[in-house]
């Protein structure tokens, strides 16, 4: 896997990450989507309204194991990442909810080579069936997720805001 490379995109629900990855795909980039509405959806399906708030542990476990999953199916050539393991144990410091230690485990384990921050933009955030976060919340999310990655040695780079173009240009 020495010619894989894994560039990561975090922030707070909202700040335009899954719109970069969408372009960053259409330019024939190899991209690992968010798996969280993808999880959450499937627990709707079963009955389950929101998984994240019912157990959170559970929702956290299929978030952690798809994450590692996606790590792992990268091979070669540049990956992109909309998420990466690391938020799951920090969404845990949002909610207030212990982080178990195979989070820690897997965090030191699969690193990625660069992590950009997508920090809020109120302009464009809404929320919607499955993003039940308020702004607010979705700033405190984005703080957390800087502060955890730094946990793991890894210096959050901030995209600014701009055009789609101009954020892929930055990158």
């Amino acid at each position: 896997m020495t010619d894989c490379k894994r560039i990561l995109l975090i922030g707070g629900p909202g700040s335009g990450k899954t719109t970069l990855v969408n372009y960053i795909e259409s330019q024939g980039i190899i991209v690992h989507h968010e798996i969280s509405r993808q999880v959450t959806l499937e627990a709707q399906e079963k009955g389950i309204e929101q998984l994240f708030l019912t157990d959170p542990l559970a929702f956290s476990n299929s978030l952690l194991a798809g994450r590692i999953n996606q790590f792992k199916n990268a091979t070669s050539g540049i990956n992109y990442y909309d998420r990466g393991i690391p938020d799951v144990p920090a969404y845990h410091v949002f909610t207030g909810d212990p982080i178990p230690d195979n989070y820690i485990t897997a965090c030191k384990e699969y690193q990625y080579d660069v992590v950009f921050h997508l920090p809020p933009w109120k302009e464009i955030y809404e929320s919607d069936n499955e993003r039940y976060e308020t702004f607010e919340q979705a700033q405190q999310i984005s703080n957390i997720l800087v502060d955890y990655y730094k946990k793991f040695n890894y210096k959050p780079i901030d995209v600014p805001q701009g055009t789609i173009e101009q954020r892929f240009q930055f990158i």
